[in-house]
């Protein structure tokens, strides 16, 4: 590239993020995600313009993977380990035997009924099995959900990229004809638990590092932390084990160190990389599809799309989640919450990098049905949380929790937004009763600051400002959480409820 060229890229590229940035917020007025919108830009965009159409897969695949790696490490980051504890199982047993069960549904009907090939057919049923780390921390973070149901939806996009990716290597390199059915399991699982232990050797290694290093500079902890991600991918896929599994686990466990230093910068810097890798993931996978070759994959899509909505990720969820006794709220919400984006499309080009037969036409289907079950899921999912009680405004994720650390106070600050609805409303601030060593500094109700005192009673709306140790953080938040659902009788029906 030249250096002409490169002044038109970086254009075309800015004015491209810009577009998309802006249009988050006009596509989350009509109800779709901002993800969507990227997607169908790069379709605009690459069918419109033959200069920017993509027509190297491969490429493609190895920026697929390298945005990947970056919004699981956003994801991770900013996962707690004591919320992902309690869903621990349930969320790996969705991301195993939930995809075996969504690709048994898919792939069957499509050997016995439409004589799709085996190899096809297995491709076909295992990256549309993946749900997706953008799609869900996009969309859940953005409404109201409880925290042990957020954390479960999260906690599966984050696991089960892993084994679909693993699996669809392996049969798009044709080995699995080669090898008894049962090794192809025993190949999985080996790489699973690899990649797992690779990540919490990465991740307990970053958190006993990070404090230590002294570093003159800010901005230099962001870059050490995600050099310790990336790292921990590179290390696994080196040795053949799941990288994007050891990605995950290395970041859940250094964001969840309790002396992170710099942590909202870390998650920040995170964010933000999240967020370029999500925009140029779906514009680039639009820009990779043919739109002539669209139209003949739409019948195969939408009997795909059918069996996912209506058999496999609901029997996934029921067959996954019945034995750990879960609520039949939850289990129905996680029938319905299975998003799908990019991540699909991104295994789906594996195959067509290989060139495996019937490349193409996995690829269209994985596109189209993609964006059937975004369009159709997202709407709906909004509607069945509120109906089924798992999206509720006095619930702990009403709170809008940011942490910055004080340097050298060993102290952070926790701001708090009271919606309508909060058992927080009416409450007087002496009333909280926040553990020693936290105490409210701030209430800012609309454009006035007040330092409260005996008589500052809270009002929907307002949004304080809570300084806290780092050790009294933890119960700070949960007693603020306890008082945002039941009010001024926290105490009282948690301690009835033991």
């Amino acid at each position: 590239m030249t250096l002409e060229g490169l002044a038109s890229a970086t254009l075309v590229g800015a004015l491209i993020v810009l577009v998309s940035v802006v249009g988050v917020r006009l596509a989350g007025r009509l109800g779709v995600p901002g993800l969507l919108l990227y997607l169908l830009l790069g379709l605009v965009l690459g069918s419109a313009f033959p200069s920017l159409h993509m027509n190297n897969p491969e490429l493609a695949t190895v920026l697929g993977y390298s945005a990947l790696i970056l919004i699981l490490a956003q994801g991770g980051l900013t996962t707690r380990i004591e919320e992902l504890r309690p869903v621990m199982w349930p969320a790996v047993t969705l991301a195993s035997v939930g995809v075996a069960v969504s690709i048994a549904v898919v792939c069957l009907p499509l050997i016995w009924w439409f004589d799709v090939s085996v190899q096809s057919a297995i491709i076909i049923g295992a990256v549309l099995a993946a749900t997706d780390a953008a799609a869900v921390f996009s969309v859940m973070r953005r409404m109201r959900i409880t925290s042990r149901v957020r954390t479960l939806l999260e906690a599966e996009a984050g696991f089960n990229d892993a084994p679909v990716v693993v699996l669809v290597l392996v049969v798009a390199s044709g080995d699995f004809t080669s090898m008894p059915w049962w090794q192809v399991p025993l190949v999985v699982v080996a790489e699973l638990v690899g990649g797992a232990v690779i990540g919490a050797a990465v991740g307990f290694a970053g958190r006993w590092l990070l404090p230590r290093l002294a570093l003159p500079a800010v901005g230099l902890y962001p870059i050490a932390a995600l050099a310790l991600l990336v790292g921990a991918y590179g290390l696994a896929s080196v040795i053949h084990t799941s990288g994007f599994l050891a990605v995950y686990v290395a970041a859940v466990i250094i964001g969840s160190a309790a002396r992170l230093p710099h942590r909202r910068s870390i998650t920040g810097f995170a964010d933000g990389l999240a967020w370029i890798a999500e925009i140029g993931l779906f514009f680039m996978l639009g820009a990779l599809a043919d739109v002539s070759t669209l139209p003949a994959a739409l019948p195969l899509a939408l009997l795909v799309s059918a069996l996912i909505l209506v058999i496999a990720r609901p029997l996934a969820a029921v067959i996954s989640l019945t034995p750990f006794r879960e609520r039949r709220s939850t289990v129905l919400f996680t029938s319905i919450a299975g998003l799908r984006g990019a991540v699909p499309i991104v295994f789906a080009a594996i195959p067509l990098g290989l060139g495996v037969p019937g490349a193409r036409l996995m690829f269209d289907v994985t596109l189209i049905a993609t964006l059937i079950l975004m369009l159709v899921q997202v709407p709906v999912i909004r509607w069945a949380g509120v109906r089924l009680g798992v999206v509720q405004p006095a619930e702990a994720f009403e709170l809008e929790l940011e942490s910055a650390p004080l340097d050298g106070m060993q102290a952070q600050a926790l701001g708090v937004e009271l919606p309508e609805g909060s058992g927080l409303i009416g409450t007087f601030v002496t009333e909280i009763g926040l553990p020693t060593g936290a105490v409210v500094s701030l209430v800012v109700r609309g454009d006035v600051a007040l330092v409260p005192d005996t008589n500052t009673r809270l009002r929907e709306g307002d949004r304080i400002l809570i300084v806290t140790t780092e050790e009294a953080r933890g119960p700070a938040e949960a007693r603020v959480q306890a008082l945002a659902q039941h009010g001024r009788l926290a105490g009282w029906r948690e301690g009835r409820r033991d």
